[in-house]
């Protein structure tokens, strides 16, 4: 059973967006793995507060104020 882990700042997706990933990663997955093997595919989507990310070394702070 694959395990895909989708990681994205907290609060930038809404439900909705979050739905579309789960199923367009979903159907990616399928047709790699075969149709009888959709309901053994697994998406989970892990939203990490904004100052908990790095970029290029480089904490990404939100903006202050």
């Amino acid at each position: 059973m694959p395990i895909v882990t989708i990681k994205v700042i907290e609060d930038v997706f809404r439900p909705d967006q979050k739905e579309m990933m789960i199923k367009e990663v979903t159907d990616a997955m399928v047709r790699v793995t075969g149709e009888e093997k959709r309901d053994s595919n697994w998406v989970l989507i892990e939203e990490v507060k904004l100052g908990d990310w790095a970029i290029g070394g480089k904490a990404v702070n939100p903006p202050k104020g």
